[in-house]
């Protein structure tokens, strides 16, 4: 890890602001209230948005009531004496706006970074965390150990609660667990945590990012300035190149967590017990005991791993062992991961709707054995080879529904051509029904039925959500 000075952020009150010109890009749940925020601290503010929809036009006219200026249908075209722009974080870097911005000079941030240059000078410091997978998990598990160990705090950022409610609201926190995506990262230049960690890297969003190596750098920019500790997955050599890489506040430390036992510096697991290597006394021949496998819920292996991160963070920021046990036995994971729904003729079906994409497939199936894999959806670029030979020999059956259930298929014949495969070509609401019933059929006393689709769900569900809640509807109408 390098070392360098961290400037701090640019102080907060309504001289930055005043009179400045400043175009928001997009309306939705961030650019909405920059907007008003910007407004209020004086100002001029222009709002772009590429649709013109009736959601649009009924936030436009929200905003135009307040006197800021909303032009839907044209995102691309620069407002003429723009000096700065505040952006919705989904906006590509590549769009006629920013380039447009940059041949100008005029600098781009995201709605992280105007929460971060927005905090007063007693500002609650940041944990963060980033990674393809494992992200929301993560940042609730960390709130529920520093609220154990009786901080004020909020999980915020990518995971529903704005960080400018959370920085500007009245609520007075002790520590924020913050949830970045590599979208938020790539425009929050200034963005200094005390603490953060990278869980895992495997291509996702790489037409958004134009390359891995692009995507990898936007999440590693989460250790930026980092005070106290960069947290890696040692069995990602990457994240520990992200930390090698990163420019850090003198005396900051590397601190690895795995699913084996705990060099220096790291945690890990020991005869069942996650033990701390790193923020001890005489780490060199001690270690700490922070809680039991069986107080991570559920105890499968990826959430493991969460949970090492989770504790790791928290450990950094000061946080007593007995906390972080007390932290991890209240935690209750959000719906459709890697969530039991019930138990039929001693088979369990389990519902991993949330695993979108195939690194997030291939940790639900490591969870389980035998299996039989409901999977499918849209494959967003994704190919599957990897995932179902790394999984083939936990396979009892597949059932392959959505729109590239082809490629599946396909990787299946190569990888596992002795699993049984049922292909269903149908995307009405029926679909998921059929899928488990099928499922069923295969199993036997002793397998898990497990929805893990490495895809997307947009092709037949509006979310992962529905598609969750489908799955589960289906295995209680089967009960039945």
């Amino acid at each position: 890890m390098g070392s360098g000075q961290v400037t701090s952020s640019v102080p907060s009150g309504t001289s930055e602001f005043q009179g400045k010109h400043v175009t928001v890009a997009g309306l939705g749940v961030s650019g909405v209230p920059a907007a008003k925020v910007l407004h209020a601290r004086g100002a001029v503010v222009t709002v772009v948005n590429d649709g013109d929809d009736a959601r649009a036009r009924e936030q436009a006219s929200e905003l135009e009531a307040l006197g800021i200026t909303v032009r839907l249908g044209d995102g691309a075209t620069l407002p003429e004496g723009t000096e700065l722009i505040v952006t919705a974080p989904g906006w590509k870097p590549d769009k006629p706006l920013f380039l447009a911005a940059g041949k100008a000079g005029v600098p781009v941030w995201g709605d992280v970074e105007l929460a971060w240059r927005l905090r007063g000078p007693d500002a609650a410091p940041w944990l963060a965390v980033t990674g393809t997978n494992g992200k929301t998990t993560t940042v609730q598990m960390l709130a529920s150990i520093l609220a154990a160990a009786g901080l004020r705090t909020a999980a915020v950022g990518n995971i529903g609660v704005s960080l400018l409610d959370a920085v500007l609201g009245e609520e007075r926190y002790d520590v924020l667990a913050v949830e970045l995506s590599s979208y938020q990262l790539h425009w929050a230049p200034s963005l200094r945590a005390h603490s953060a960690a990278v869980l895992n890297l495997a291509p996702d969003h790489l037409d958004w990012h134009g390359s891995m190596e692009a995507y990898a750098a936007d999440k590693g920019r989460v250790y930026e300035g980092n005070q106290v500790a960069c947290v890696y997955n040692v069995a990602d050599g990457r994240t520990e190149d992200l930390v090698r890489e990163a420019d850090v506040e003198e005396g900051c430390r590397a601190v690895g967590f795995t699913l084996g036992t705990p060099g220096l510096s790291q945690l890990g697991v020991v005869d069942g017990i996650l033990v701390d290597r790193a923020f001890v006394p005489d780490r060199h021949k001690n270690a700490q005991e922070l809680a039991e496998v069986s107080d991570v819920n559920p105890p499968a292996p990826h959430n493991i791993a969460n949970a090492l991160a989770a504790a790791a963070l928290a450990r950094a920021f000061g946080v007593p062992a007995a906390a972080v046990r007390e932290g991890l036995r209240n935690f209750r994971p959000d719906a459709h991961r890697i969530a039991h729904v019930a138990d039929i003729d001693g088979v369990a079906y389990v519902d991993d709707s949330k695993a979108t994409n195939t690194h997030a497939a291939e940790a639900s199936l490591a969870a389980y054995e035998p299996i039989v894999w409901i999977a499918g959806g849209l494959a967003k670029g994704a190919t599957f080879d990897e995932l179902v030979a790394t999984s083939a020999k936990r396979l009892r059956g597949a059932v392959l529904i959505g729109a590239d259930r082809a490629l599946i298929r396909e990787a299946l014949a190569r990888h596992a051509p002795e699993v049984p495969v049922v292909d269903l070509d149908r995307t009405d609401t029926g679909a998921m029904l059929q899928a488990v019933t099928e499922a069923k059929r295969l199993a036997q006393p002793g397998d898990t039925v497990l929805l893990a689709p490495a895809c997307a769900s947009m092709d037949m569900f509006t979310n992962y959500n529905q598609r969750g809640d489908a799955f589960a509807a289906a295995v209680r109408e089967l009960r039945a």
